[in-house]
Formats: C-alpha cells, sequence, structure tokens
C-alpha cells in the first residue's frame, strides 16, 4: 500500500540511449550558451554600428570577436566543463583557429549580401548577420567539440576491462541468484 515502487524491474539504458541523452544535454548547453553570445553578438554589432558609423562588415567582426570571448568562457565552465582541461595552449589555440573559420563564415555571408547584392538597410544586414551566425554555429558546434574540448577517456569498469565484462559478471550473478532460489525451494518444501 505504501510502496512508492511500481514494482516493474528497471532495465539500464542501452548505451546508445545513454550516448544519445549525453549529446541532447550537450545541445542544450551548447545551445543556451550560444544563445546568450548570439545576443551579444547583435546588440554589440547593432552598438558599434549605429554609435560609431564603421562599416557594416567592420562593425560585425568586432561584435563576432567579442561574442567569442564570452561564447569561450561560457563553453569552458559551463557545456563543456567535464572535458579534458589539459593542454589549455591546445584547446585556446584550435578555439581560436576554429573561431575563426566561423568568423569568416559568419561575416562572409554578411560581405555577400551587403557587397554583392546590395542588401545593407538595418533590417537586412540584421537578417544575414543572423544566418551567417546560423550556418557558422553549425561549424563551431561540431569543431568545438570534436577538436577543441575533448572527452575524457572513459573509465574502465571495476569487474573487467574488456567490453561486455560487466554484463557477463550480471549474468553470472544472476543465474547464481537463481540458483540459489532453486535449491532454497525443496528444502521449504520439506519444512511445510
Amino acid at each position: 500500500m505504501g510502496s512508492a515502487s511500481s514494482g516493474l524491474p528497471t532495465r539500464p539504458r542501452s548505451a546508445v540511449r545513454r550516448r544519445f541523452d549525453q549529446l541532447l544535454r550537450e545541445v542544450a548547453k551548447f545551445g543556451a550558451v550560444g544563445g546568450a553570445g548570439l545576443l551579444v553578438n547583435l546588440v554589440t554589432f547593432n552598438l558599434v554600428r549605429h554609435a560609431t558609423g564603421l562599416q557594416v562588415v567592420r562593425a560585425s567582426v568586432i561584435a563576432t570577436v567579442v561574442a567569442i570571448v564570452f561564447n569561450y568562457v561560457g563553453f569552458r565552465y559551463f557545456t563543456y566543463r567535464d572535458r579534458d582541461r589539459g593542454g589549455r595552449t591546445r584547446e585556446m589555440t584550435l578555439f581560436v583557429l576554429f573561431s575563426a573559420v566561423g568568423l569568416v563564415i559568419e561575416n562572409g555571408v554578411l560581405y555577400v549580401a551587403t557587397y554583392s547584392f546590395g542588401w545593407d538597410s538595418p533590417l537586412q544586414s540584421n537578417v544575414f548577420k543572423f544566418v551567417g551566425i546560423g550556418i557558422a554555429t553549425l561549424f563551431r558546434f561540431w569543431s568545438y567539440r570534436t577538436w577543441v574540448f575533448r572527452t575524457l577517456p572513459a573509465e574502465e569498469p571495476a569487474t573487467g576491462t574488456e567490453p561486455g565484462a560487466e554484463l557477463r559478471t550480471r549474468a553470472v550473478l544472476d543465474a547464481a541468484e537463481a540458483q540459489t532460489g532453486a535449491e532454497r525451494a525443496p528444502a521449504r518444501a520439506r519444512a511445510n
């Protein structure tokens, strides 16, 4: 009556399901930092553009650099805080390199829209800046998770070092438990 459990045995999640759940959490965290970085980028872009009178692409490059610095802090200390922290020089070098490629992608879209098609009204500039950020974000997500913020090596299972050793050990324990239960059944029958 007061039992909180349903009595149904719970199965451990499969490795594929665990990896999918982990990827989903990573995408959500990346999106949270990226969303904040997007706001920093667009606000800085519009402030620099209207306050200084710089050309559209120059203002955009400044805004992108400010957002890159903001995003590094968010990625390192929020999204990828559980990743390898060794080799900070390597991490920073790769982050700057891939961020520079993202900067070229993002501002390349704005450059083409502005100087090839003449779409340079404030609304058009913001739309193409946003489109460029979207395309560059796909590249950044892939490159940051693959090269910059590397996953720590998985810990070895305590019961064995080969794949599947933990499952085999669990199967042996389950079989031993079933055998012990079968041995107790005749003893209970004789006692009655």
